[in-house]
């Protein structure tokens, strides 16, 4: 039996925070589990991993971590690491829009009302479907509140993805989730509910069979 390559797997995870002012921000309630349950279970199967993460949580042993707070560092990131890596593994939660304008000091509250105005973040999963070289392996998630398999499949096919980890929003921060997966020429393959540690190792092995 031929060896094992051994990859350089660059992964995302948590939700960005998107700051209004110095102490307050826009974000998500995502945990992070799943993209460090990913640097896991990739650590473990003899891979390199680079972790890109905006979650408080403690990032597995073993693997380079990068600690990052915006959608904006994220990018940055992402583009510092890319070009090296075999796989990313888009599994952060980054918000789609930030402030226009971040106020340098704290907003005080008053009576009257406070709009704010937003604009888009990049998109560094199309970004990275976009840039990469030959061989280069590129897997998102959709997080998708209806019509999951039909707008996952939309994603897939519109940001020219390797593979789409799809799932719903009662999962997020969960120890659990039930994931659907798909490339772009294979059929739908749905795990059943399980700990994330376990969905984890699972979808390392489709990419390892498939690169």
């Amino acid at each position: 039996m031929a060896k094992k390559r051994k990859k350089h797997f660059l992964i995302t995870a948590g939700g960005t925070r998107e700051y209004i002012d110095p102490v307050r921000f826009i974000s998500n309630a995502s945990s992070g589990k799943m993209g460090c349950a990913l640097a896991a279970a990739a650590k473990a199967a003899g891979h390199n991993v680079t972790l890109i993460s905006a979650s408080d949580m403690q990032p597995p042993v073993g693997i380079d971590f990068v600690g990052v707070v915006s959608a904006a560092e994220m990018f940055a990131a992402v583009k510092k690491f890319f070009a090296d890596c075999d796989c990313l593994i888009m599994a952060a939660a980054v918000a789609d829009y930030t402030p226009l304008e971040k106020s340098k000091v704290k907003i005080k509250k008053t009576k009257a009302r406070l709009s704010l105005t937003l604009k888009p973040t990049a998109d560094i999963l199309a970004w990275a479907a976009k840039h990469r070289s030959e061989g280069q392996y590129v897997v998102g998630f959709g997080l998708e509140d209806k019509d999951l398999r039909v707008n996952a499949d939309k994603k897939l096919t519109a940001k020219r993805l390797d593979m789409i980890i799809a799932n719903t929003p009662e999962f997020i921060a969960a120890d659990y989730a039930t994931v659907q997966i798909k490339t772009p020429n294979g059929r739908w393959l749905k795990l059943p509910a399980a700990p994330k540690k376990k969905i984890a190792r699972r979808v390392i092995q489709l990419i390892d069979k498939a690169t």
